[in-house]
């Protein structure tokens, strides 16, 4: 028995899924999803260490990699500049403890580098309502 084409329809299933939600996704939500996708590669990183998995564990650690690299792009230093500075430091601490985990099967980086993220995006859903109720304001 195979799980092939199974598993390619899952894949084309969850393609389209997070493609039809970028594409109707305000920027908060972009966001989200952003921190949303380094959690999980992370988290997937975090098992194929355990597993012995090195091509997927780098896979993995290159996308969580890639995923915060945007998030420090996207800062915009003219609202909010020390609080933006300090996610920029965060950012740049989280990518250098990726790539040390990358580089030495180091689980105890990854557990770090989530750690670290992960009350980025609490805040991040928990201002959600405030960033609809400004996005309402200046619709009006």
């Amino acid at each position: 028995m195979t799980y092939g084409p199974m598993r390619h329809a899952s894949a084309l299933y969850q393609q389209n899924s997070v493609a039809g939600g970028v594409e109707s996704a305000d920027p908060h939500q972009l966001v989200g999803m952003l921190l949303d996708g380094a959690m999980d590669r992370i988290a997937q990183a975090r098992g194929h260490v355990l597993h012995g998995n090195v091509a997927a564990k780098g896979t993995c650690i290159s996308k969580a990699v890639a995923i915060v690299g945007e998030l420090r792009g996207s800062l915009d230093h003219k609202v909010e500049p020390a609080l933006s500075q300090r996610l920029e430091s965060l950012y740049e601490y989280i990518i250098r403890r990726l790539l040390f985990a990358q580089l030495h099967d180091d689980v105890g980086a990854l557990d770090e580098a989530s750690r670290l993220l992960a009350p980025v995006r609490e805040g991040w859903q928990g201002i959600r309502g405030t960033y609809l109720a400004q996005a309402e304001a200046q619709k009006a």
